[in-house]
């Protein structure tokens, strides 16, 4: 138990100056800043880090280097025509049976655009879709999470993955569906390409991009893979959509979607961050420690202060309570009784039918007294304070 006192005599410490205050704070808390510091600068290099799509990404007339304008020519050399739609319109004309459908980009698709391609009769490829574009087209696929391993083998029986091989796919979405075809599966569950037959036509969902662009092309079995997906039917569709009009409901994507994976990986450092702070910063729950107090508060004072504090929150319940409570505590040592009996519900009557021989009330008047309800209003609890005082004094002059 500590019992530190106030010194006494002797000339007072010395007040800490503000300088030296804030410099013993900086002391304790930059650690803190430094440990934030670096796991920002961390999070901000690796968003620098990762590349950003450009506006013609997946552009089967793009040469850049995240567009498909390669895949495109091969595709057209052997023989494969390549019909390249800029709208959903444009696609659901130029697709029929035996055309494979190859949708990109479907943030840039509205809910109604969802709705059209879903009644294609043509074979669907969806290259890494929104959640919205999955619900939509592919409602039994589900995306399980990220994936960055660089290459991965088939591990399935699908031909167009098969005759591909191993194939480099770098940052990818990976999925799960009961009932379908998956390719090209992680350590921790999940394929990065998954096949399901949905009434009529075939939709395969690929999670990721890098196979079929300029950049990424001759890596490992992607080409292979590529021509495989896109050049299974007679011919492809190969829908590309600009930008949707300003309120055209468009950009049908999650918050998940939108967020830069930077970013979702510095709220993850900053939870684990804070977390730890919480645990290093945590107080052991102990015994209550007793301290002198620096300076004497007289108890009329505090006697008032909790009696305004009581006024404020209109606590007449709180104080009328602690009035009985005192009372009783007072008139048991004065009846004989034990102390313990004040505050046990079970002696109440005892404790009336006592104080009732002692003094000129019946019983009825007090055990309202001791045991009643709460106050009307202010009115009423002052008058209960007179009534306890009474009670009290014809018990000690008994």
């Amino acid at each position: 138990m500590v019992t530190a006192s106030p010194p006494r005599g002797g000339a007072p410490a010395a007040e800490p100056s503000a300088r030296q205050v804030a410099g013993r704070r900086w002391r304790s808390a930059r650690g803190i800043v430094a440990a934030v510091l670096a796991l920002v600068a961390v999070a901000v290099a690796l968003a620098a880090l990762r590349p950003a799509a450009s506006a013609e990404e997946l552009d089967p007339e793009s040469p850049k280097r995240d567009g498909s304008r390669a895949l495109a020519e091969i595709l057209r050399r052997h023989g494969t025509p390549v019909t390249v739609a800029r709208s959903t319109g444009d696609a659901l004309g130029a697709a029929a049976p035996g055309t494979v459908l190859v949708v990109t980009r479907t943030e840039r698709l509205t809910e109604d655009d969802l709705a059209r391609l879903s009644s294609t009769p043509a074979d669907v490829l969806l290259v890494r879709p929104t959640s919205f574009a999955l619900d939509a087209l592919a409602p039994q696929v589900r995306r399980k999470g990220p994936s960055f391993d660089g290459s991965a083998e088939p591990g399935c029986d699908l031909p167009a993955a098969t005759l591909a091989g191993k194939v480099a796919f770098h940052e990818s979405d990976t999925y799960e569906a009961s009932g379908s075809t998956a390719c090209y599966g992680t350590d921790y569950g999940g394929a990065r390409l998954v096949q399901i037959r949905d009434g009529v036509h075939t939709v395969t969902v690929l999670g990721a991009t890098a196979p079929l662009t300029n950049r990424r092309l001759t890596e490992e079995g992607d080409a292979a893979l590529a021509m495989n997906l896109v050049g299974a039917g007679s011919s492809a569709v190969w829908l590309a959509p600009g930008l949707p009009e300003a309120g055209a409901g468009a950009g049908q994507r999650s918050l998940g979607d939108l967020l830069p994976f930077g970013v979702k990986l510095l709220i993850l450092e900053l939870l684990v961050a804070v977390l730890l702070v919480a645990l290093w910063r945590a107080r052991r729950l102990g015994p209550v420690v007793a301290e002198a107090l620096p300076v004497v508060v007289r108890s009329a004072e505090t006697v008032e202060g909790l009696s305004r504090l009581y006024r404020a929150g209109r606590a007449r319940d709180r104080a009328s309570d602690a009035l009985r409570s005192g009372a009783r505590e007072r008139l048991v040592p004065l009846l004989g009784l034990p102390r313990s009996s004040a505050q046990d519900p079970s002696a109440a009557q005892e404790i009336v039918t006592a104080v009732a021989r002692r003094t000129a009330y019946e019983e009825t008047y007090v055990g309202a007294a001791l045991y009643g309800p709460e106050p009307l209003d202010d009115a009423g609890l002052i008058a209960l304070t007179d009534v306890l005082d009474d009670l009290e004094r014809q018990v000690r002059e008994s």
